[in-house]
């Protein structure tokens, strides 16, 4: 019984198991953001590489 009761008060790697649950999170927002705004950023990133390579890019 003691065990059990230890295995449930220990808070060994629960410091790593946030931080996990966190980077997790932003993982996902960053794949919704990328979702939501996909064309809008693929369009600015065109748009910066078209200024780059010297061509004009007309809106």
């Amino acid at each position: 019984m003691q065990k059990i009761k230890q295995f449930f008060t220990e808070e060994k790697g629960q410091g790593m198991t946030e931080y996990g649950l966190i980077l997790g999170l932003i993982a996902l927002a960053a794949v919704g953001v990328m979702g939501f705004f996909g064309d809008e950023i693929k369009a600015k990133f065109e748009i910066v590489a078209e200024k780059l390579n010297g061509t004009d890019f007309v809106e």
